[in-house]
């Protein structure tokens, strides 16, 4: 019996420089550019004008379609049958960067990212036994599609199965200890599969949780939890030990809670990563912040912030003096604020103190002092140090207690800009917070220069989103706040309604609204004397239309976000 063969497809090769140039979509410039960029890291011209910007990987894939005369297709706007698709194993399509899409009259249709692979094409018929036929795809919606119908299921369960033979019923710490740089280890291979999903997914934190049978995996995607993998708890030992090595911290300690960091590489991706471990009934639970150290996040312009917000900011970082206060609940992005306004102060003129627990980002330029509670390096101390080396500018990680905010305000005084972080529902409370704290009236009504609130709003999916008729308790949520709010074209809501690029969240992606309050000179006035009512009248009324609430339902008359989003980030809407 003969064995079913490959489509007849034979691509015909072409220079794809030369035919973007022929189509308009890059210049001769731009080409050269990627072409010195291909030289210097080794990677694909597709992916250095990609990474460039010049052209987007859609483009690229049309464009090598319509060369090889096969089919494009968007696998962002396209429903993939699980059964079919798992016709190729997971480290099969991982491998051959390929996905088995639709069963055709004559044939099986297959995505590949290099359809000009012959190799792998002609083993992918083998593997299928049957005949196929090649269309291209992106590799990130590839890649997506691949996390979201495997989850790397079949990957992490063979891993946790090396893993769990590996260590037995009873943890073998040597042989832990004596694999933990051998790269080809079971459990470096599990972790670094972990790492792998956690990119592809643009994952913020990982979360690893033993239970009483099994290890919960769980990764918080725009804000929200998912649970990735639930492993054998038999592992569990091993995966926090590994990580315990990586981090540096006391593997034999499993009584207290630890902090640390360490630095991995994943793909052509470098992540810091921040580590807290914390004992509960069936071992160590441990959550990794995933800080990817990206320049173009470190810019104010690249972070969403309206125009007339971002200029006065800017002319408030231009100050000698003062202090510039970010605030929000834990995970609202006031880091990444405060080191975009950084690095624009970040310069050979501009001597630059960080006072941190932990450091989140590492900048060159600036010097970096990690606060240590064990050997008293407390907020406090340091920052009094801090005003011994003659800085320009100083960063408190946080405003934790009223010594460090009276420091903090008392250098804000007498020549330092001073950018911090305080826990507030509004900037509106925040003078008050201050004074709540025990710091004096006029310290805050004089050292506060500016305080910007924020909350990070999950944006919709681009590929799914539709209008909605706005719920009955949306409709209560906004005739109660009816005064406060900017006069407008009439509401069209929207909502998701799930699709394959959003991974059925109808969530693709988060942006951050923002409230600003500038202390004016009758804000200083109601601030340093006894009247708090009267300053949050005030200060109501300096606003304007700058409110978190008012930002809020901007993006959703724009059909960014949805009612139920704006409503959910908190009260201080």
């Amino acid at each position: 019996m003969d064995r079913p063969t490959a489509a007849a497809f034979s691509p015909q090769r072409f220079r794809l420089g030369d035919v973007l140039v022929s189509k308009g979509l890059v210049n001769a410039e731009q080409l050269a550019q990627a072409l010195e960029l291909q030289k210097t890291t080794g990677r694909k011209l597709g992916r250095a004008l990609t990474e460039l910007k010049f052209v987007t990987d859609e483009q690229i894939a049309q464009v090598v379609a319509d060369q090889l005369g096969i089919q494009f297709v968007d696998l962002r706007h396209r429903e993939l049958d699980g059964t079919l698709v798992r016709r190729l194993s997971e480290a099969q399509a991982r491998r051959f960067r390929a996905l088995v899409l639709e069963q055709q009259p004559d044939a099986l249709l297959v995505g590949m990212v290099d359809a000009g692979d012959m190799l792998s094409f002609d083993q992918i018929g083998r593997v299928l036994k049957a005949t196929v036929r090649p269309a291209v795809v992106t590799e990130e919606a590839l890649l997506g599609a691949v996390e979201r119908i495997y989850q790397r299921k079949e990957e992490l369960a063979g891993l946790a199965s090396q893993v769990a033979a590996d260590v037995g019923e009873v943890l073998n710490l040597s042989g832990l200890e004596s694999s933990a740089t051998a790269d080809d280890a079971p459990i470096v291979k599990l972790l670094n599969s972990i790492f792998q999903s956690a990119v592809t997914r643009d994952v913020s934190d990982i979360h690893i949780e033993p239970q009483e049978r099994s290890l919960q995996i769980r990764f918080r995607i725009d804000g929200v939890m998912q649970v990735q993998s639930s492993p054998d708890a038999r592992i569990a030992g091993a995966v926090v030990q590994r990580l315990k090595l990586m981090a540096n911290l006391d593997i034999s300690e499993k009584r207290l809670p630890q902090d640390g960091r360490f630095r991995i590489k994943v793909s052509a991706t470098t992540l810091d990563v921040r580590i807290s471990t914390l004992p509960t009934q069936f071992g160590e639970s441990v959550v990794m912040r995933l800080l990817a150290q990206n320049v173009d996040r470190m810019r104010l312009d690249a972070l969403d912030i309206p125009e007339p917000i971002l200029k006065r900011l800017r002319a408030t970082l231009t100050a000698s003096s003062g202090m510039v206060l970010v605030t929000g609940p834990t995970g609202s992005g006031k880091t990444t604020t405060l080191y975009a306004a950084l690095a624009e102060l970040n310069r050979p003129a501009t001597k630059i103190i960080t006072v941190e627990d932990p450091v989140e980002y590492r900048q060159p330029g600036l010097n970096q002092v990690q606060v240590n509670d064990k050997v008293d390096l407390t907020f406090s101390r340091v920052l009094r140090a801090c005003l011994r080396q003659d800085p320009d500018v100083i960063l408190v990680g946080e405003m934790r207690d009223t010594e460090t905010a009276e420091i903090g305000l008392r250098a804000a005084l007498t020549g330092h800009l001073v950018l911090s972080t305080l826990h507030t529902t509004s900037a509106a409370g925040t003078p008050m917070r201050l004074r709540d704290m025990g710091v004096a009236p006029y310290m805050v009504a004089l050292g506060v220069r500016l305080v910007l609130a924020q909350r990070l709003v999950r944006t919709l999916c681009a590929h799914c989103s539709v209008e909605a008729e706005p719920a009955p308790h949306e409709l209560e949520w906004l005739a109660a706040g009816a005064e406060q709010d900017a006069a407008g074209p009439p509401l069209r809501a929207r909502r998701g309604t799930g699709c394959p690029a959003c991974h059925g969240s109808g969530y693709r992606g988060r942006t951050a609204v923002y409230e600003m309050l500038e202390m004016t000179p009758a804000l200083v006035h109601l601030a340093n004397a006894d009247d708090p009512a009267g300053f949050a009248a005030e200060a109501r009324r300096a606003f304007a239309a700058f409110t978190l609430r008012r930002a809020a339902l901007t993006l959703v008359r724009a059909g960014r976000t949805s009612l139920a989003e704006a409503m959910r980030i908190g009260s201080g809407l």
